[in-house]
């Protein structure tokens, strides 16, 4: 895949992880930032898998060569989006607390893997299993 130096990986099989991404503006704010479902790319699935992210637990950010999980990627992503738009602006009072981030990040978690489990999805995870 062409991408850019700045990414978001995600699994683009869960319609809520799939809708964030879509509507965050950070392209607006950073510049070029790729947006990449997981599950269709083996190579940044292995060089998360080798940086010791379990992506089944969290999206990732990747930006300027440091890498942000989970919690850590929300937030890092609600400071960088831009303010334009009211879910932008929504998404920034939440998340641009990294204590409200992380005590909040588990709960998303839980809703996305309820409904995954629902739309009887495979793990990310179980994807790649040989």
């Amino acid at each position: 895949m062409n991408q850019s130096a700045n990414w978001i990986a995600y699994d683009g099989e869960c319609p809520f992880c799939s809708a964030y991404i879509r509507m965050v503006r950070l392209r607006e704010a950073v510049g070029p930032v790729t947006l990449i479902n997981v599950r269709d790319d083996v190579a940044v699935y292995r060089e998360l898998v080798d940086q010791g992210f379990d992506m089944d637990e969290g999206m990732v950010l990747k930006m300027n060569g440091r890498y942000f999980y989970g919690a850590d990627a929300i937030h890092a992503i609600s400071l960088l989006s831009s303010p334009s738009g009211l879910f932008n602006r929504i998404n920034a009072m939440i998340f641009r607390s990294k204590g409200l981030s992380t005590i909040l990040y588990p709960v998303l978690k839980a809703g996305r893997r309820l409904t995954l489990t629902l739309l009887g999805r495979k793990k990310i995870n179980e994807t790649y299993a040989k």
